[in-house]
């Protein structure tokens, strides 16, 4: 099994967005719990461009640590913004964010597909970081159009899944609670409606559980379009993400049917949020995934 450490770890411990100094702490840090892969995040342009401006020296620590940087993620959510301008904008960061990718020659690049173009009564997610357990309100407004909202998702993710192909890069999305695109059968509907392969699926085991989905009929349902993979536990009530063991996730199903399609991607560890002790249930959830590993050949 490949693991990897999410960078969850990362903004949970020291906030969204890491400072830099910070990120280099939480990279030395996910070293010294005894990862070899991880993966990096630039949310919001500015933190994005802070990353690029020190991507030699940042690239150095990881060769030095001997990490390997398996994914990279912006955060744009402007990306699928109804609004053509701030869309063309979003994407032209997200070619820095393909530029950046490459640099660290990661495998991935990904992304989300953030909230609709609606307006949140009090909190919205994600907007400061991780969202468990949260209920949200909406207010429809009249000139709200989701074939509109539909078509900007579309065109402006199936243009990004051809900039990734070009760059030698599989882009994923990762269905997310509270989002556009939140569970199984919306990001197959996007699948299908982009029509590439090189396009597919951040799977997330604490939202898809939260989502109520069937983990292993989900992986039934997208098969090879699986590219990477985020796993926590928690309860299936919200969308918390706890260590390995600490939910009901029956985690040797999960993996068998991952293994029936011969997957072979990186599984990255995506415990965080507000997690006491944080840094030892990720170690935690390391030695688990390792032990279920050797169990199950996988």
């Amino acid at each position: 099994m490949k693991i990897s450490c999410g960078w969850i770890y990362a903004i949970s411990k020291y906030g969204y967005p890491p400072s830099l100094g910070d990120t280099y702490k939480a990279i030395e840090e996910m070293a010294e719990m005894g990862f070899k892969n991880i993966e990096l995040e630039g949310i919001g342009e500015e933190n994005l461009k802070e990353i690029v401006k020190d991507k030699e020296k940042l690239k150095k620590i990881v060769e030095d640590l001997d990490l390997r940087v398996v994914n990279f993620c912006p955060v744009l959510p402007d990306i699928v913004s109804v609004e053509k301008e701030r869309r063309d904008k979003a994407v032209q960061l997200f070619k820095i964010g393909i530029d950046t990718a490459r640099y660290f020659n990661c495998l991935t690049i990904q992304t989300d597909s953030f909230t609709p173009s609606l307006k949140f009564i009090g909190e919205a997610p994600y907007k400061k970081g991780s969202s468990y357990g949260k209920e949200y309100k909406v207010k429809l407004e009249p000139d709200f159009n989701w074939q509109e909202q539909w078509k900007a998702l579309v065109d402006t993710f199936a243009h990004c899944t051809s900039l990734a192909k070009d760059a030698g890069l599989k882009f994923c999305l990762e269905p997310r609670v509270g989002e556009l695109i939140s569970n199984t059968d919306a990001v197959l509907r996007l699948i299908d409606a982009i029509g590439d392969n090189n396009f597919g699926v951040l799977f997330d085991t604490a939202h898809q559980h939260a989502q109520k989905e069937l983990l292993p009929l989900s992986i039934e349902k997208l098969g090879k379009r699986i590219f990477y993979l985020h796993v926590a536990d928690n309860d299936g009530r919200d969308n918390e993400h706890l260590a390995l063991g600490k939910g009901i996730i029956d985690w040797e199903e999960f993996f068998s049917a991952l293994k029936k399609h011969q997957f072979d991607g990186y599984v990255a560890i995506d415990v965080g949020g507000n997690i006491p002790n944080l840094r030892e249930e990720v170690i935690k959830s390391k030695k688990y995934l390792e032990e279920l590993g050797e169990k199950i050949k996988f």
